[in-house]
């Protein structure tokens, strides 16, 4: 898969990432010049998840994403739907709870997580709108949705650099540092192609959510969209 857009086949994308897995969290963090760890901290203090809580994490990949909920006594479950990110993280941390699943179509029952997170993960799936959906139902009343996206960069000229820097400077590194560099040039175009932050604030707002809220991150490279469920208050 080269080409990026929001018509996108789910099995292409998961043999994709099944390629790129066992280098996937070093590669991101070069590419993202060790940006990547802060935004996911960010991510956990927005979730705000306490001991006692489950938490889903989609898009979870190797489980990078759910180590700090588990290492704070947190019941976190990751779920991806490649099982080659599924069968290195569970080698890594076999004490997390991985799960194979679709994001449009997710193996858990109605309200059964205080909160449902997705880090650069949404721009992936084939429905989005429809994998919004379904983490609203399976997050009980009052819980919180945080997502973790790339977006646009607010300030034009910082926006012309990071373009540059997606289509030009990302291409060359990673076909030093990755396992399959043309798996990078895809997620370059779906970044370029994916919704600016009122846009999915709009996505999320339609899906069913309160509340709905962002933080730019970076200069809006990468923004936090929270939101909460109608209903009594979960965390």
């Amino acid at each position: 898969m080269n080409r990026a857009s929001l018509d996108k086949r789910p099995d292409e994308v998961a043999a994709m990432f099944d390629d790129v897995a066992p280098k996937y969290d070093v590669v991101n963090d070069v590419l993202s010049l060790g940006q990547t760890r802060r935004w996911r901290r960010i991510v956990v203090d927005a979730v705000g998840a306490v001991p006692g809580q489950r938490v889903l994490d989609l898009a979870a990949g190797t489980g990078t994403s759910s180590e700090p909920y588990a290492d704070a006594g947190i019941n976190v479950v990751a779920c991806d739907f490649s099982l080659g990110m599924l069968k290195v993280g569970k080698r890594r941390r076999p004490d997390i709870d991985f799960v194979a699943g679709d994001a449009t179509n997710l193996p858990f029952d109605d309200n059964s997580f205080d909160a449902s997170t997705i880090s650069f993960g949404l721009r992936n799936v084939n429905e989005p709108k429809k994998a919004l959906a379904e983490m609203l139902r399976v997050t009980k009343p009052g819980g919180r949705l945080v997502i973790a996206e790339f977006s646009a960069p607010t300030v034009p000229v910082w926006r012309t650099m990071y373009t540059e820097y997606l289509m030009r400077a990302l291409p060359p590194i990673a076909r030093k540092v990755a396992s399959n560099p043309d798996a990078y040039v895809y997620l370059a175009e779906s970044i370029r192609a994916w919704p600016n932050q009122d846009e999915l604030a709009a996505w999320v707002a339609e899906s069913g959510w309160d509340n709905v809220a962002y933080r730019n991150l970076t200069g809006g490279i990468v923004a936090i969209h929270r939101a909460v469920k109608p209903g009594r208050t979960a965390i």
